[in-house]
């Protein structure tokens, strides 16, 4: 029985992370068009890489919380696929591992003319003048918008294979993300982990909805699906 794991920014948000659209979130403090879009780079290139180098000081301070290890430990009893929007590595952190990440990767960056040409970053420092091998300046493995989401098929081919269908922290949203629910079969029981109320729509009527937060409707969930499919 294959799970796939749909999470979203509320899953490290309770690791401490900030979050990108909440009320206090970096959209509220800075402006989308000036530190992510493929514009913003070419026009002020020192502002969007300490932008970023920012993200990962922050995300090199904080830990995986009890939420990732529950969905880490889904793999002991279940094939389980991790489909992110998320650009942390907490879930690798926390021993998933099959994560697909569709925006982007913070502890990667890529080539700025070929966007599967990525190299891991150790620290969190991207030096402005660093190069890939190829030549190109790197720049961080993030999706700016306006670009397309290189991940999309294959995470569309993972929803696609679903036996259960778990969303995390996700206000159902962002798009091309949120479609994924689109792919996800009419028989396939739908359970969301999220305080809020997202965005349902007609697959209101096949949803569990725990109104929990991360850390502490994941670990709830887990064992509700090992009691029912094991």
């Amino acid at each position: 029985m294959n799970i796939v794991v749909f999470t979203g920014a509320g899953i490290s948000a309770d690791s401490g992370l900030s979050t990108f659209r909440d009320a206090d979130g970096y959209w509220d403090k800075y402006r989308i068009e000036d530190v992510c879009t493929h514009e913003a780079i070419l026009r002020n290139r020192e502002l969007v890489v300490n932008f970023y180098n920012e993200r990962r000081k922050e995300l090199l301070g904080v830990q995986p919380n009890a939420a990732h290890y529950a969905i880490a430990e889904l793999e002991k009893y279940f094939p389980v696929q991790v489909i992110t929007q998320n650009v942390d590595d907490l879930h690798e952190r926390a021993g998933s591992t099959h994560i697909t990440h569709l925006h982007g990767e913070l502890m990667k960056l890529r080539s700025s003319i070929d966007e599967t040409a990525t190299v891991p970053i150790h620290g969190w420092q991207q030096p402005l003048d660093a190069r890939h091998p190829d030549g190109s300046l790197l720049r961080p493995y993030i999706v700016f918008f306006g670009e397309g989401v290189p991940n999309m098929t294959p995470a569309i081919e993972i929803a696609q294979r679903a036996d259960v269908f778990v969303v995390v922290g996700t206000s159902l949203a962002v798009y091309p993300a949120a479609s994924l629910l689109e792919y996800v079969h009419d028989n396939v029981p739908i359970y969301i982990v999220d305080p809020g109320q997202p965005a349902l729509g007609y697959y209101a009527l096949r949803v569990t909805h725990i109104k929990q937060r991360a850390a502490i409707g994941v670990p709830q969930l887990v064992e509700m699906l090992k009691k029912e499919y094991l």
